[in-house]
């Protein structure tokens, strides 16, 4: 089962729930540092309710579920959770909940509404549920792409940049003018990473390729996606990939007749000519895994990132314009990174300042990727300061 709560529903259920569950809500969405007892009773009482009847859990979305992107990679798990586990199950979530002091309040009222497992989909919410996780012990706390951890909090993440290596496979051979763009959504090694990624994936196969980036500090807004990506297209890029969560990109490059790829879902249909592939995120192994856990009362934290090995990335929709010599590197990279035998990154790795970064033969570390803050050689233009 599952609804679709606007915040304003959630606000109104606030009102409705429970003594117990009320009193660990503190006015707007502030806390005292220490956990308080009504908070304590709260936990308990939502984890009693789950004893009883199907187990709640709630999904915050940053984007809106239609963004054809990221948070409706997400919803899609969501959606196999239901499907795996049918009546045992009672899901909802909650669109467009912005980063920040909003999330921490979004993130109370969900377990005010006595949900026991709660998933936050994007980095900044990492704070606000930590906030929330120390004063509703009894409930688990999952959050995506995060490195904090808490008791009953832990992180999840999907290998995209394994995605982005394998469009780049593509990019480097489409390209006819060797200048490939990048539409950035925040400047967090997240998102580094996969520039990098899809760099060194397009210089695999072509070591003239130069990247351009251009940055909209925003993860879905269609009309700034748009205009980066023309900004791109007139900076002499033909071939574009993104990490933001609407098909602007894409469609940009329809328009004007050049290349591009889908994002953590299947975009073909928003650009037919230009789609050379869609890098996709399948959440469901994960959630259903996650589920799984927290009803046989095996969960426990920790941090978990998953990818091609494990089913969470893939490429997909590869157009037939791609060459066959072309599809057939890919299916070898894809291959290799499922049986672990192909690394992406090895050495050597250079900064685009020329400093090498991961000597020859050294396969770069997980706490490596994680604090990534550098393009490679060959991408253009310098990280935002300050991040």
């Amino acid at each position: 089962m599952s609804s679709n709560l606007s915040k304003r529903s959630l606000l109104k259920l606030a009102g409705w729930a429970s003594l117990a569950a009320t009193a660990a809500l503190v006015g707007c969405g502030k806390k005292e540092e220490a956990a308080t007892p009504a908070a304590s009773e709260a936990s308990a009482a939502a984890s009693a309710a789950a004893a009883v009847g199907p187990l709640k859990i709630a999904f915050a979305y940053v984007g809106p579920v239609g963004d054809a992107g990221w948070t409706y990679a997400h919803d899609q798990g969501r959606l196999a959770i239901e499907k795996e586990f049918g009546d045992k199950v009672k899901t909802s979530f909650v669109e467009k909940v912005p980063e920040g002091p909003e999330a921490e309040r979004v993130i109370r009222d969900l377990v005010g509404q006595g949900n026991i497992l709660v998933f936050g989909t994007t980095f900044g919410y990492m704070e606000p549920m930590l906030k929330v996780a120390a004063d509703n012990p009894s409930v688990k706390f999952e959050h995506a792409t995060g490195f904090k951890t808490a008791p009953n909090m832990r992180t999840y993440d999907s290998r995209t940049y394994e995605g982005a290596y394998m469009a780049g496979v593509i990019a480097g051979s489409m390209t006819k003018s060797n200048t490939l763009g990048v539409v950035g959504s925040i400047p967090i090694p997240e998102v580094i990473r996969n520039i990098n990624a899809f760099t060194l994936g397009a210089q695999s196969v072509n070591p003239k390729v130069k990247t351009k980036v251009v940055w909209v500090n925003a993860w879905f807004d269609p009309p700034k996606e748009t205009e980066g990506a023309q900004s791109l297209l007139n900076q002499g890029a033909d071939v574009l990939f993104q990490n933001t969560d609407s098909a602007a990109v894409l469609q940009t490059a329809e328009k004007a007749g050049k290349y591009a790829f889908g994002w953590d879902s299947d975009m073909s249909k928003f650009g037919p000519k230009s789609h050379l592939a869609s890098a996709v995120i399948n959440w469901g192994p994960y959630y259903v895994k996650a589920t799984k856990d927290a009803l046989e009362g095996t969960w426990q934290t920790g941090g978990v990132w998953w990818g091609v090995k494990e089913g969470a990335i893939d490429l997909v929709s590869v157009s037939d314009a791609v060459p066959a010599e072309v599809k057939a590197k890919v299916d070898t990279v894809k291959a290799g990174l499922k049986d672990g035998s192909f690394a992406i990154w090895k050495g050597p790795i250079v900064a685009q300042d020329g400093k090498e970064m991961v000597a020859k033969d050294t396969v770069a570390d997980d706490k490596f990727l994680g604090g990534i803050n550098f393009y490679v050689k060959g991408v253009e233009g310098s990280i935002p300061s300050g991040k």
